[in-house]
This record gives C-alpha cells, sequence and structure tokens, in this order.
C-alpha cells in the first residue's frame, strides 16, 4: 500500500473502487468523481443483485462499473482504491499488484483530499459524527459557503430525485467536512482545521486505545470542539490548543442550553442556547427528537462557531434540518397504529440514545437488532446486552437475527445467541431468530396497535428494504 500519495500527486488519476457501492465508498467515489477523476469500480452487492437501484444510478452518472472479477484495473496509472481488510486473493487486487498500480485505503483517498483543502472540518467520536456532520454541512450551506461533505449517511436535505444518494456532497474543494473514523486507526490521518470530538465509548477498540487515538486527534486540531458531557472527551481537553467546549448537562460549557427550556415531544426538541463567552441567549427548534440530538446539535454549533459563523445562524438553519437516512428515520405507520423507525444504532452507545427517545414516549418497543459482524459482537457483546436490558421494559421485546457476512475467513463460532442469553439472564426478554426474514415474520406476529418496531443494525444497505417490508404487511 502506497501511504505517500496526496492530494497534488493524485490530480487527474483514474481511481478504481473495490467495493464502490459501501456506505463509505460511495460518497468518496462521488467527491472524486466531482473533483475531476475518472472513477470505476467494482462490488460483490452489484454482482449478486442486491440494491441494483443504486449501481444503475452510478452507471447512469459516469460511473464506470465492472463485475468484481479484475476485469476493470487495465492501467498501471490507476490508483486501487480499497479497504485494507480486502483479501489479496481479490481480483482486483491481484490485478493491480500485476500492473504495479499504487493503492490506497478509502482513509488514505478521503485523507488526501481532506488534507488539501484550505479549511477543513472533521467529525470524530463514538456515536453521532453522520448527523453532526449532516448538521455543520446544512449550516453552511444555509450560509451559501457551498461546502464538500462526506458523510457515511444520506444527508436529506442534499437528497433529490436527481441525486437519492447524497452521502456525499461535491461544493468548493477548498471547503472540506468530513465525518473520520477511529475505529481503523485512520483518525491518525487528518490535519483539521476544526476538529469535533463527540463522545469517546467503547466501540471497535479498547478505552485505552481511544483515549491514545482522539487525545492525538485533539492536538493536531486548529480548534479542537470537545463535548464536556463524556468524561473521556472532556479529560482531553488540555491536549488541545485551542478549544470551544459544548455540553447539555454542564453549565460551565462555552455552548449549552438552559436546563428548564428543554421542552421534548415525538416530533423534536426545543431549547434556549447559551454562549457563555458573550453571555447570549438563541433559541434552537430542532425538528428531530431526543436529548442525543439535542447535544449533536450543539456540537454543530459549536463546530460552526469555531469556523466563523454566529450563533444565531447556526440555530436558525438548523430548523429546517431534515436528518438522516437511517438515523432514527421513520418509515411510516401502519393503519392499525403500529410504527416502523429505520436506525442505524448498533453499538451500546448509539443503540442507548435511539432506545431512550422511543421510551420517552408511550408504547411498546419491538427493537429488532441485526448485528454488523462477528468480530464487532465479541468485542461490544457483554456491553450490548446490558444497554438493552437498561433501556428497555419487562414489556418490550428484542429480536436478533444472526450477524451480517458477505463471506471472508472471520471467526464465526459466536453470535446472536450469546447476546440474546445475556439479556434474558439479566431479566431482559430476548429472541434469538437466525434468519432475518424470519424474524420479520415473528415481528408482525408479535405487533399490536401502539407499538413501535425499531430496526437497528449497520453496513447492510437493505435493512432500510426489511424495515419498509415490516411495515408494509403490518395491519
Amino acid at each position: 500500500m502506497d501511504n505517500g500519495l496526496e492530494a497534488g500527486t493524485l490530480a487527474g488519476r483514474p481511481l478504481f473502487f473495490c467495493g464502490i457501492g459501501g456506505s463509505g465508498m460511495l460518497p468518496l467515489a462521488q467527491i472524486a468523481h466531482g473533483l475531476g477523476h475518472p472513477v470505476a469500480g467494482s462490488d460483490r452487492s452489484r454482482d449478486s443483485g442486491r440494491t441494483p437501484e443504486k449501481f444503475a444510478w452510478l452507471e447512469n452518472h459516469g460511473f464506470a462499473l465492472f463485475p468484481q472479477d479484475g476485469s476493470g484495473v487495465t492501467s498501471s496509472d490507476q490508483v486501487l482504491v480499497a479497504s485494507a481488510a480486502i483479501e489479496d486473493s481479490v481480483p482486483e487486487v491481484a490485478r493491480a499488484r500485476e500492473l504495479g498500480c499504487d493503492r490506497l485505503s478509502r482513509a488514505e483517498l478521503l485523507a488526501a483530499l481532506f488534507n488539501d483543502a484550505g479549511f477543513a472540518i472533521a467529525v470524530g467520536g463514538t456515536s453521532g459524527k453522520s448527523t453532526v456532520t449532516g448538521m455543520i454541512a446544512w449550516i453552511l450551506h444555509e450560509g451559501a459557503y457551498d461546502p464538500t461533505v462526506m458523510n457515511g449517511a444520506v444527508m436529506k436535505n442534499f437528497a433529490s430525485p436527481a441525486n437519492p444518494f447524497a452521502s456525499g456532497r461535491v461544493g468548493r474543494p477548498e471547503l472540506f467536512i468530513s465525518e473520520v473514523d477511529e475505529s481503523d486507526g485512520s483518525i491518525a490521518l487528518y490535519r483539521p482545521t476544526v476538529g469535533v470530538l463527540l463522545n469517546v465509548s467503547l466501540d471497535h477498540k479498547s478505552i485505552e486505545e481511544l483515549r491514545v487515538l482522539f487525545g492525538n486527534f485533539v492536538a493536531r486540531s486548529g480548534t479542537a470542539v470537545i463535548n464536556l458531557d463524556s468524561p473521556e472527551a472532556g479529560y482531553l481537553v488540555p491536549r488541545a490548543s485551542q478549544c470551544v467546549t459544548f455540553a447539555v448537562g454542564n453549565g460551565d460549557a462555552d455552548i449549552t442550553v438552559e436546563p428548564d427550556s428543554i421542552d421534548q415531544s415525538e416530533l423534536g426538541i426545543r431549547a434556549a442556547v447559551i454562549d457563555n463567552r458573550r453571555r447570549e441567549v438563541f433559541p434552537l427548534i430542532l425538528p428531530m427528537p431526543g436529548l442525543h440530538n439535542l447535544s449533536n446539535a450543539l456540537a454543530a454549533i459549536a463546530a460552526a462557531s469555531a469556523a466563523g459563523i454566529g450563533i444565531g445562524h447556526s440555530t436558525y438553519a438548523l430548523r429546517s434540518f431534515a436528518g438522516l437516512a437511517r438515523r432514527f428515520d421513520v418509515i411510516g405507520t401502519s393503519p392499525g397504529g403500529i410504527t416502523v423507525i429505520d436506525d442505524f444504532g448498533h453499538n451500546p452507545e448509539k443503540c442507548a440514545a435511539t432506545l431512550r427517545t422511543l421510551k420517552a414516549s408511550h408504547g411498546r418497543v419491538i427493537a429488532f437488532f441485526q448485528p454488523h459482524g462477528y468480530g464487532p459482537l465479541r468485542q461490544m457483546g457483554a456491553e450490548l446486552a446490558a444497554t438493552f436490558v437498561r433501556e428497555l421494559g419487562p414489556d418490550d421485546i428484542t429480536i436478533m437475527c444472526d450477524p451480517v457476512y458477505f463471506g471472508g475467513t472471520v471467526d464465526r463460532s459466536e453470535g446472536s445467541e450469546r447476546i440474546v442469553r445475556l439479556i434474558n439472564e439479566a431479566g431482559g426478554n430476548a429472541e434469538h431468530i437466525a434468519a432475518r426474514a424470519d424474524c420479520g415474520t415473528r415481528i408482525a406476529a408479535l405487533a399490536r396497535p401502539g407499538d413501535r418496531i425499531v430496526v437497528m443494525g449497520a453496513r447492510d444497505d437493505t435493512l432500510a428494504e426489511f424495515a419498509q417490508s415490516l411495515l408494509d404487511r403490518l395491519p
């Protein structure tokens, strides 16, 4: 792998994306294409007929697609963009090696484009990254700054019939906003003008590893924006050369809220935002429910403030923030009054935020969870089980299928049945049903008027289709 390529040496080079339809690859391919690179790619999902409309859209918009058989890698001038986890036996990787092509991981290409921008905002943390990235992007867009945006989820404000896959946005290359990932350590590649740290909690790595990664991220940021509600994040404030702090529950933060002003409903949340640096107050009306989204809004407001944008502008822009696909995305309500919600929750903190938002209003919760891999399930399985026990009540039900698996050599000896056992042993109510389709049948049989069904999981585009199929079969 060639880690030495910078954006300047990449100018105009043809790029080949292995796994171009993935949630991390697709927006990056869109941005690279918009910045003038010829872009081609392949994807196992395309070969197997999954999400055909996505690949049809790519082909119709100038992306050359090939079977994942190596036939698309034809020149040594091409740069292969492939996950570090992709096996050397994959035909594109083998062919690129034969031809002597440069190879970059997704994060290395993103970091090269990001670091080449004149002003770059990075959003890090173990949960909330995509939502905050989308909020910052909308604030800057509404201010006519025309940012380029790399996100892991479709931003509804930017989606349209012409571009339903708006997880990436091509704007001015010198103004770049991106979420950055700690799970593979690639957060170390970025040099942000403004670096946002939302939280530090268990996900793919140990807390000790996360402290080092996020601490270095804060130290490299021109201005760090740090959440004082997260003790681990707050601990890293001394690492910052310049810092803007925010918090919902800490009145000493630079940007916070008046506690008595918080007004929650199923449709959204209102609060009075306080800028302690200037002793000014601004009304926030956010059309998204949940205290975690209030915290996300404060993060975006603080980041925009660090970029020189007034808090009054930011709070006004967030009134029209439409949210992200698969982030507490209400699919609909059946004629019988059963609501289906699609959500990206996949680690303890994300799942807790979603379940807490659901439990803030009346009605039973049926929580379907598809783990996003066998490895992550081993890493955080006990914490996941504790989350479902803690956040759900005695009438609520958790249903888990087997982890998503797209092939490879991962150890599959320990799966969802362990998590279900831990939930039940702790007094919760959970069922393990191996096949997702059978889970759908079971959920439809259990559901009754007033229930909220939430579909949770990551790394699988078909979960949104599963959520819609559930709604379609409900009375």
